[in-house]
């Protein structure tokens, strides 16, 4: 083998070493969430499960932050199991996808960390209004047929925080868009902090 054909092989295992590592601390943070009741309903729980494709984006390309987006979701529903038919998992994965990839690519362009911080808080923005049409047309129609729940009940959920939240579109302009900017903006803030001390094992 030569020593070219070794170094690729070397630094091909390094990633799907970082990649497997940040897929299993992103299943384990999916468990770590939490309701903020008094500003989005209850069934909508916060976590920071997409900080380590972002790490991944980051440290080793677009592509493998989404490949870490799917490889937590498919741990989750192995090893967890679904209570939504799926529907959530889908939805994890697509706003991951769009959240990693976005970044990826902007600080892949030119990799200085000003265009890190330019290319996740796009990612953070995209991820955002993606959860509108995303929420829209598959995940609370899929849950009104999985749990049985009419959209009125649903709908009511978010106007018992605030009355003139009257359409599923407006509940997901007014609570879910800006919750997941700010979720995608919580997990910018903690990758900014966390990066560099843990940049030598993301990196040979």
């Amino acid at each position: 083998m030569s020593t070219t054909t070794f170094a690729q092989e070397a630094r091909r295992s390094h990633k799907l070493a970082v990649a497997g590592m940040l897929s299993a601390v992103a299943f384990v943070l999916m468990y770590v969430e939490f309701p903020i009741p008094a500003l989005i309903p209850a069934f909508i729980k916060l976590d920071v499960s997409d900080l380590p494709e972002l790490l991944a984006a980051f440290a080793l390309g677009p592509l493998w932050g989404v490949a870490v987006t799917l490889l937590k979701n498919l741990l989750f529903l192995v090893l967890h199991g679904t209570s939504s038919q799926y529907v959530g998992e889908l939805c994890n994965f697509l706003l991951g996808s769009v959240f990693a990839c976005t970044a990826g690519l902007l600080y892949h362009r030119n990799k200085t960390r000003k265009n890190a911080l330019v290319g996740a808080v796009a990612g953070a923005v995209l991820m955002a209004l993606a959860s509108v049409p995303i929420n829209y047309f598959i995940v609370y129609p899929a849950y009104v047929v999985v749990y049985g729940m009419p959209m009125e009940a649903i709908i009511g959920m978010y106007q018992a925080i605030r009355p003139n939240a009257d359409s599923l579109l407006k509940c997901l302009a007014l609570f879910n868009l800006p919750f997941t900017l700010c979720k995608g903006l919580l997990d910018v803030a903690l990758c900014f902090l966390i990066y560099k001390p843990l940049s030598p094992l993301l990196h040979r």
